[in-house]
């Protein structure tokens, strides 16, 4: 009962940045805007919410300047998509791009620190992303301006027709979605994960732009879906922390490794029965031993699968002379 708590209460944290940058896409792709650059948003977002936050030690405004740099990197995906007419995915991927590389650049000086005024986890945050979902809902199917949103997006030459700026429209929906973003990566290092990290976001990022297409584009599901996202994440990774299935391949490295410690530790003195220790086994002479030792045991070659049973090549008298001599 604990555990499954506890998968809970980590399924909210790890949902809110889900949930702030997926309202944020959301808004963004229903004035007809991509916003691909979400993982360049957040990651810039993260870094400068933590740098003010350590400096001034209050990670309230380390927030709000994460929503302002947001809405800065935003506001540049918006000039190249809208004014300039560019690709929407070319911008958004170069703006990912550039924004995990400045912010990589900018926080090495910061790499490792701890913050030392965090944000508890479940703080205004969580249930602020939850109330704003429901703002934004009865804004985007209740009022004039969700009207004009959805039409900017869906048919912009009616839109046009009707007396609206669809540039405009489109520039403060994009814009608002960066800021959303902003604070989503300002929360995974003043709260979430108090402290600085290169690349922190791993990504989260591309998981926003699917959970707002897994949500249908709908502000009160996309609560529904990052508290799914979130919590199937917890058990996912524990789960991903169990030790992998061994293979040929790894039973020659750790050979090749005990082998070679074993010859550090020995020296070149005499030894019973050899002349001396010799020089470790190379990697490439014990590999060839053990696909031949598979081989032998009827399992053939673990790289090419051409050998099995009777098709097994049978040398009995192989060995491996490690050092002067000996056997595998």
């Amino acid at each position: 009962m604990s555990w499954l708590i506890d998968v809970l209460i980590r399924g909210v944290a790890f949902g809110t940045p889900l949930l702030w940058g997926a309202l944020g896409e959301i808004y963004a792709e229903r004035a007809g805007i991509v916003n691909l650059g979400v993982e360049g948003m957040m990651i810039l977002g993260a870094f400068f919410a933590f740098a003010v936050a350590q400096v001034s030690g209050h990670p309230v405004l380390g927030l709000a300047v994460a929503a302002v740099i947001g809405g800065s990197a935003a506001l540049l995906h918006a000039f190249v998509s809208v004014t300039l007419r560019a690709n929407q995915f070319v911008s958004g991927l170069a703006l990912s791009m550039l924004g995990l590389g400045l912010a990589g650049l900018l926080g090495r000086g910061w790499e490792g620190s701890p913050l030392r005024t965090p944000l508890p986890e479940l703080s205004v945050l969580p249930p602020l992303g939850a109330l704003l979902a429901i703002v934004l809902w009865i804004l985007l199917y209740h009022t004039r301006w969700g009207i004009i949103l959805r039409t900017t997006g869906e048919s912009p030459a009616a839109a046009d027709a009707m007396g609206v700026n669809v540039s405009l429209v489109r520039y403060l929906a994009v814009i608002f979605g960066g800021m959303l973003a902003g604070v989503a990566g300002g929360f995974l290092s003043v709260a979430y994960r108090p402290s600085w990290t290169e690349g922190m976001t791993g990504g989260i990022g591309w998981i926003v732009v699917a959970l707002a297409i897994f949500a249908s584009w709908d502000p009160l599901r996309a609560v529904g879906a990052a508290l799914l996202f979130g919590t199937l994440f917890h058990p996912l990774v524990s789960l991903a922390g169990l030790d992998p299935p061994r293979t040929v391949a790894d039973d020659a490295v750790r050979l090749h490794d005990s082998g070679a410690r074993r010859h550090r530790a020995v020296g070149s003195p005499e030894v019973a029965g050899s002349r001396s220790a010799g020089p470790p086994v190379s990697p490439r002479r014990t590999l060839t031993a053990l696909r031949h030792r598979e081989a032998r045991r009827g399992r053939g070659d673990p790289w090419r699968g051409d050998c099995h049973g009777a098709d097994a090549p049978r040398n009995d008298d192989l060995q491996v002379e490690v050092g002067n001599r000996g056997e595998l």
